[in-house]
Order: C-alpha cells, then structure tokens, then sequence
C-alpha cells in the first residue's frame, strides 16, 4: 500500500479487513507530520499517448504499475491560507502523476492533474527521438466533491492533455479529511447512473414483448465552427455537422440503433495542441466527443486519426457506453491546405458507433490568420460532380447531332431544285 514512510495509522487494520491492502498501486495516502490523513485516493489509471521517434509518431498504451508510490517530498498536506493539498504519485522510471486540490466553504476539487514522463524509459518509450526529455501535461478535471464527502465515479473519467490521455477508473477520492479516513458519505460524478430503486414484486408473463421501433431519424445537424488554439496559435479549425449512430442492447435484451444530432449551442468545446497531434474535445449532455488528428511526416498530410466517445443511455443493459479506434485515416489533405466535403461522410469508429459528417471543412496544424487554407475536394464531391459533367456532355452532343442533321438535310433540300 502506498503509504509515506511506512507509517501505518490507527485505521489501517480497517483497511486490511476490507481487503483493500493487497492492492498496492490502488490506495494511496498524504499524511501530515503527526501522521494524520490529509487525502486518500483509491482508483485505477491507463495512459495513451503519443510520442516520436527517428522513424515517425509511436503510440504506447500503460497501466499505473502495482509499484506505484505516493512520493513524500512532493506531496503535502497544504498549509492553511497559504498552499493547498497536493497528491504527487511516482512510478516507473521518473513518471509522476499529481492531484493539485483546492476548496470552498463548501466543497473541494481537483483543480489540476498533471503527469510528468520521463522519455528515457525504454520500457515504455521505446527509440524515442528526445531520450533525455522530461516533459509533462496539464489539464482540468472535473472531480468535486461536497466538504466531508468522498467523491465516487464508477464510470471511466478519460482526460486529454495534449497527447496524452488518462482515463481514470472506479475512483474514490477524499480531501480535507476530518474523520482520517473515507467518509461514508459520498458525492458521486454525473457519468453514474444510479441503478433505479427495485419495484414491487410481479408475476412473470408469458406475453411476447413488442417489437422495438426505431426512432425517426434526425434532421440534417447544425453545422457550427470550432477552434483549437495552443500558445504557438490556432491548430485546428473545423467547420461541420455531426451526427451519432450507436447501436445498443437494452434493458429486455433487445437491440436498438439511436441516433443523436450534436447541438452545438449545448455543447461546451475544448482542445489542445501539439507537434504531433491536435485534439478537439466536445462534450454535451453528459457525453464526451474527442477527435485526434495527427500527421505524416514523410507525405506532409494530415488525417483524423482517432475517435473516441464515452456516453451515458439510461435504457441500455450497461448505461455507460464507451467506444473508440486510434487507427483511422480519415480527412485526409496536405498540411497547409484544408478539407473539404459537402457530401455526407460515414466513418465507421466500431461495430457499434459510426459518425456522420455533413459539410465538414477542417485544417490541422499549420493555420494561418484563423482562416482555411486552400481546399482539396474529397472524392465524393469529384464522383458528385461527374454526373452532372456527363449529363452536360450528353445533351450537348445531342444537340450538336441534331444541329448537324438539320444542316445536311437544308443542303440536300436546295439541291433538288435547278434553274431553267
């Protein structure tokens, strides 16, 4: 267990009771200088990133290791109007993890997660171009919680910062003790749902269920503008209309397809950026949408390389849905320029999620003056064009053949009549 120095306070024998001592990466405690617990957290945490090497952009993919650590010269328990809480968790070989708290007379939060990476580690960044580079990401998050309350999230947290994405999973987490231990009180996130109160006791039927129908499908979305800045400028632009397709078991096991327009006027927008990869992350209704564009260095092109969403269906036999594919090839032009299609485009994420998008026009990495580049049509929009082309062509040349037969039989007309 990860425990400062060792020390073990009076509640550790409840721990062991618990059954919670064998999980060595998963409790992690900042005690104070007379041994008092300050925060607790308990949770699980994976990593995917990106990095680069001498061959091109590398992805890794890890788990925080059974051997993690709370570091104690790092972390501390604040000092009152002066510093605030701070949970700092080291593994590997120089990886950090760190909570940053704050708080109101009413609640608490972690304001700021951050991770620190070590690009030396071989086991993890394998040929990786800057091996002597330590870096680190920073972002936002939004767990909070009610003072004396633990917060509780069953549900995946996924958490982008420029290229790396945490996703934190089945997280108890306390600050501000006053009891030096979990509070048996809990504020829990907005991604659980709370399983419905069991009814009164009912017979079995022998009735077929209905057929389910499916829902009428959606207008056309909003087409809406969205832009991802960093400290070097814009680098990504986009304009579309997005539109989701999951397909879901429900509750009575049966199979229904939902269709979902995102509204851009509930929808809250956010990004990063990188050398490497611009992310553009949508969140509304409970929901999160992230899209990852990377590049090609050898072909100077840019793609949308990733989808991911996570969601909540109240219907569904498992409420939390979570999908997502870090091999696409998708939106496809040259760094400089833009993409652009009119048609409607399908790209199928997995079995179970597609996403329609309508009038996309997007540009990543290299935008100047917020403002797209020059266009390069996608092949629906040339395949589009080739039958009106081809209808034009046609009735154009049947006009110049019936034009041509008029002319020949005005000429055979005058040519029967000679003068006396």
């Amino acid at each position: 267990m990860a425990i400062p120095g060792g020390v073990r306070t009076p509640q550790r024998p409840l721990l062991l009771l618990l059954g919670l001592i064998h999980i060595a990466s998963s409790i992690f405690v900042v005690e104070n200088s007379t041994g008092t617990s300050c925060i607790m957290a308990n949770f699980s945490a994976s990593f995917f990133m990106n990095y680069s090497t001498k061959s091109g952009v590398k992805n890794t993919t890890f788990d925080l290791p059974q051997d993690a650590r709370v570091l104690n010269g790092s972390s501390s328990c604040g000092k009152e109007n002066a510093s605030n809480p701070i949970l700092v968790i080291g593994f590997g070989k120089g990886h950090t993890l760190t909570m940053n708290f704050t708080r109101t007379t009413k609640s608490y939060q972690v304001q700021l997660l951050r991770f620190t990476f070590n690009l030396s580690d071989e086991t993890v960044f394998q040929n990786a171009s800057s091996s002597s580079e330590e870096m680190s990401v920073e972002s936002k998050t939004d767990i909070q919680a009610d003072i004396d309350k633990k917060y509780r999230c069953i549900s995946s947290d996924r958490i982008t910062m420029n290229n790396v994405t945490v996703t934190l999973s089945d997280v108890t987490i306390q600050a501000y003790l006053s009891q030096n231990n979990f509070s048996k009180e809990e504020t829990r996130c907005s991604r659980d749902t709370p399983s419905p109160a069991p009814g009164p006791t009912t017979h079995p039927t022998t009735a077929p269920l209905p057929t389910p129908t499916r829902p009428p499908t959606p207008e056309i979305p909003s087409v809406s503008k969205y832009n991802v800045s960093g400290t070097n400028g814009t680098c990504l632009l986009a304009s579309m209309g997005l539109q989701l397709n999951i397909t879901y078991e429900k509750k009575d096991n049966t199979s229904v397809r939902r269709i979902l327009n995102i509204n851009p006027n509930k929808t809250a927008v956010n990004g990063s950026c990188s050398p490497q990869v611009a992310v553009l992350e949508l969140n509304f209704e409970n929901s999160t949408l992230i899209f990852r564009f990377g590049t090609n260095a050898t072909t100077s092109k840019f793609f949308l390389q990733g989808i991911h969403l996570n969601t909540t269906l109240p219907d569904a036999k498992k409420p939390t849905f979570e999908a997502f594919n870090n091999s696409l090839k998708e939106l496809q032009a040259t760094v400089g320029n833009s993409y652009k299609c009119n048609a409607e485009e399908n790209v199928q994420v997995t079995d179970s999620f597609s996403v329609n998008i309508f009038r996309v026009r997007v540009q990543a990495f290299k935008v100047e003056g917020d403002k797209f580049g020059s266009v390069e049509e996608c092949l629906l929009d040339e395949n589009n064009m080739l039958i009106p082309i081809a209808v034009g062509g046609a009735l154009a040349g049947l006009v110049l053949i019936v034009l041509i037969a008029y002319l020949i039989g005005r000429k055979r007309s005058h040519a029967g009549y000679q003068t006396i």
